[in-house]
C-alpha cells in the first residue's frame, strides 16, 4: 500500500496541472455572446481549453456548438439538482466556473465532472439525431425485433457517437496527463460514471403509422432519457459516493474504497479523494459563497431547512404581500395591463442570518 504521504510527494507537479485547469472547458457555457462557432481562428480565442481540446475544436467545428450547449445543460442541471444545499453550484465569471470547488477532490467535484461528460454525450448524440451535424446520424445498427418484441427500425439516438466524442474531448486533459495521479484517475472515473447514467436510463421510443395513427406498423428506436432524469440518477450516486484511495494493483494504480468495511464501488459510482468543506461561510477565494441571504424552509429537517442550511446561525423572517392580478386587456401594439385586485394571504419568508 501506497502511505498517503508518499502518493501526495509523487503527484504534487502533476496535481498542481490538473487544479490549474480543473474543468476549464465549461466555460464555454458562458460564451453566448460568441455567437456560432464555426470558424478555425474562433477555436484558439476561447477560454478554458488546452491545446490538445482547440485542436479537436478546429476538427470538429460543426460539433462545438452542442459540446457548448452540453456545458450548458450541465450547469443548468447541477444548479437545479443542488438548489436546496448549502453549495448550490453558483457560478463565477472567471475560471474555473464553479470555482475552487472543482479543483479539490471533493463528492462535488465527483458530480460536477459526472455530470459535464454525461452533458456533452447528451447533447451531441441529440445533434446527431436532429440532423445538425454531418459526421453523424442516427443509429441505424439497431434493428430486428427487441425480446420484449419491439420491432427495431427507423431512427436510434446514436448515443455510441455522443459517447466517444465526449470521451475524446472532455478526457484528453487527464489522459494528455498520463492519468497516472489520484486525481485524473478519479475524474477519469466520473467522467465514465456519467456517461453510463445515460447509457443505464435509454429508453425505447415508438412511433405509429398506418390508417390515422392506428398503429399498424409501429417502428421502435432507442432513445437518449431527459437530461433531468440523468440528472436524478448522478444525483443518488453523489449521495451514496464512495470515498476512495490510491494503492497500487499489480503494476498499475487504482483507486480502492479508503474504508475496507465498504463494497468496491461500480463503474456507474462516484468516487472522491477527500471530504468536503462545510460551505457555510463566505470564501471567494475558493468560490464558495457561503449561506447568508439564502431563503430557507423553516418547517424542514432536511438540508434546506434552515436549522441546517443556516449552519445554526438563525435566520430572519419577514412578511411578504402577495397581490392577484385581473381584469387584464391586450392594448395594440402590444402590451397586457392589469389591475392588482385580490390580496393574496401574507407569506413568511425566512433567510439565512
Amino acid at each position: 500500500t501506497i502511505q498517503r504521504g508518499q502518493v501526495h510527494s509523487q503527484e504534487h507537479r502533476e496535481e498542481r496541472g490538473l487544479r490549474a485547469a480543473a474543468a476549464d472547458w465549461l466555460y464555454l457555457a458562458k460564451l453566448s455572446s460568441v455567437g456560432s462557432i464555426s470558424e478555425e481562428e474562433t477555436c484558439e480565442k476561447l477560454k478554458g481549453l488546452i491545446q490538445r481540446q482547440v485542436q479537436m475544436c478546429k476538427r470538429n467545428l460543426e460539433v462545438m456548438d452542442s459540446v457548448r450547449r452540453g456545458a450548458q445543460l450541465a450547469i443548468e442541471e447541477c444548479q437545479y439538482q443542488f438548489r436546496n444545499r448549502r453549495w448550490n453550484c453558483s457560478t463565477l465569471d472567471s475560471l474555473p466556473v464553479f470555482g475552487k470547488v472543482v479543483t479539490q477532490g471533493t463528492r462535488e467535484a465527483a458530480f460536477v465532472y459526472a455530470i459535464s461528460s454525461a452533458g456533452v454525450a447528451f447533447a451531441v448524440t441529440r445533434a446527431c439525431s436532429s440532423g445538425e451535424l454531418e459526421k453523424c446520424g442516427c443509429d441505424r445498427t439497431v434493428h430486428g425485433v427487441s425480446p420484449q418484441g419491439f420491432q427495431w427500425s427507423g431512427c436510434s439516438d446514436n448515443i455510441a457517437y455522443g459517447v466517444a466524442f465526449s470521451q475524446s474531448f472532455v478526457d484528453v486533459r487527464e489522459r494528455s496527463k498520463g492519468a497516472s495521479s489520484s486525481r485524473a484517475l478519479m475524474n477519469l472515473h466520473n467522467n465514465e460514471a456519467g456517461r453510463k447514467a445515460i447509457l443505464s436510463h435509454m429508453r425505447v421510443e415508438c412511433k405509429c403509422h398506418g390508417v390515422s395513427g392506428s398503429g399498424e406498423v409501429k417502428p421502435c428506436g432507442r432513445a437518449v432519457p431527459p437530461f433531468r432524469q440523468v440528472g436524478h440518477a448522478l444525483k443518488e450516486k453523489f449521495d451514496g459516493a464512495t470515498e476512495v484511495e490510491p494503492r497500487r494493483v499489480g503494476s498499475s494504480r487504482a483507486l480502492v474504497p479508503r474504508n475496507a468495511q465498504f463494497k468496491p464501488h461500480t463503474d456507474e459510482d462516484l468516487v472522491y479523494l477527500e471530504p468536503s468543506p462545510d460551505f457555510c461561510e463566505q470564501d471567494m477565494r475558493s468560490g464558495v459563497l457561503g449561506t447568508r441571504g439564502r431563503t430557507c424552509n423553516k418547517t424542514s429537517k432536511a438540508i434546506d431547512g434552515c436549522e441546517l442550511l443556516c449552519c445554526g446561525r438563525g435566520f430572519h423572517t419577514e412578511q411578504v404581500e402577495l397581490a392577484e392580478r385581473c381584469s387584464c386587456k391586450f392594448h395594440w401594439c402590444c402590451f397586457v395591463k392589469c389591475r392588482q385586485c385580490q390580496r393574496l394571504p401574507e407569506l413568511e419568508l425566512h433567510t439565512c442570518r
